[in-house]
């Protein structure tokens, strides 16, 4: 009984001196990605991102540089190049074009006159293309001409991954926006004093100069329940689904989430509080950052470097592919040595097998890392 004893022991000690420390890491790996692919999965949005505002340092993404249509977030756009040339009092008159652009209510008429500055309420809390279109042709002339001028600013922005085809963000060919473009867009729409103060109002009443009154309510519903939020931008057609960009306060951090192509309006303000959230987690070193990428085949979670340029351009992206190759390459080199770990071991396996009906002692197999 001793001798059977010892035996058994010896087979223990051997058998996990030799696999054991292979079965902690890939168990210890395994773990880890699914963890992070859990995360992941909180953000059913298409692509999603949150930035810090000072730095434009990613903190999490999903899918940051997928293009994809913008919706009614095309008007932060439209708002900044309005402003660049337009004074906020000037008086502009809505044309029978603008008046017949498809849009949601309330609907301006031909020949109303309005100010810039509430033609900007209009378009920003309430994301009417009738203003937005109005702006464009008091600009340019015309909305197409204006349209140059949008494209103009992304590109002296820094949005290297957008392009505009109207004033208003309707369905349009070619025309796109990233979530990382997106948050830029953002930030620096949060530098025009006008806009800052229109995105973050709730409700107004807006009136023509022949005195019809109009009521405006702010499509971003956090504004509501989110004392922090500075204000936003939402969006929606069937190609884009539902979109928003926002900005709010945490601690001494501003932070800029953007969402593209929700399936439902409700989700919206769930992922983008858990975007703020998780930001905010990474500012104060609770997680890591990092970004996700589902539209490509089995694209797990990589980290993502601070030590990366300021802008996020297409270099950032080639480095995440090479990050998830490196890691593809690891695992399957952790595979192989588990094999000839196998290999090895298979006379211990034999001997543990035999003790095994003497004994009841017990010891799984831990299998290769399955793909996520």
């Amino acid at each position: 009984m001793k001798l059977r004893s010892r035996l058994r022991s010896r087979l223990r000690l051997n058998f996990w001196q030799k696999v054991g420390g292979i079965t902690f890491w890939a168990l210890f790996l395994s773990l880890s990605l699914n963890l992070n692919l859990s995360f992941a999965d909180d953000i059913s949005a298409r692509a999603a991102i949150v930035i810090d505002s000072a730095s434009e340092k990613i903190l999490y993404a999903k899918n940051p540089n997928l293009k994809h249509p913008p919706a009614s977030t095309t008007k932060l756009i439209t708002a900044m190049v309005v402003l660049d040339r337009l004074n906020p009092d000037s008086i502009v008159t809505i044309s029978e074009n603008a008046a017949n652009t498809p849009s949601v209510s309330p609907h301006l008429r031909a020949g109303e006159k309005f100010s810039v500055k509430d033609l900007l309420y209009i378009a920003l809390m309430r994301s009417v293309n009738s203003a937005a279109v109005a702006l464009a042709e008091a600009v340019a002339g015309s909305e197409d001409a204006f349209v140059s001028m949008m494209n103009d600013k992304v590109s002296r922005l820094g949005a290297e991954n957008t392009r505009f085809m109207n004033a208003s963000g309707l369905p349009g060919p070619d025309q796109y926006i990233t979530a990382f473009d997106l948050a830029i867009i953002m930030k620096k729409s949060l530098g025009y004093p006008l806009i800052r103060e229109v995105i973050n109002t709730r409700a107004k009443e807006i009136f023509s100069e022949s005195g019809r009154k109009i009521f405006v309510k702010n499509t971003n519903q956090l504004l509501w329940t989110d004392d922090d939020n500075l204000g936003g931008k939402t969006g929606y057609t069937r190609a884009a689904r539902h979109c928003f960009v926002c900005a709010a306060k945490k601690g001494q951090n501003t932070l800029i989430a953007a969402v593209l192509g929700e399936s439902a309006r409700d989700n919206l303000w769930d992922d983008s509080t858990v975007l703020l959230a998780k930001g905010y987690e990474v500012l104060t070193e609770r997680a890591e950052p990092m970004i996700y990428f589902s539209s490509v085949d089995e694209r797990p979670v990589v980290f993502a470097s601070h030590k990366a340029e300021k802008r996020y351009k297409s270099e950032k992206h080639k480095n995440a592919q090479k990050a998830y190759t490196i890691a593809k390459k690891h695992k399957n080199k952790t595979h192989k040595i588990d094999m000839k770990a196998n290999k090895k071991n298979s006379h211990v396996k034999v001997t543990k097998k035999k003790a095994k009906k003497s004994s009841g002692f017990s010891v799984q197999r831990q299998e290769p890392m399955s793909k996520s």
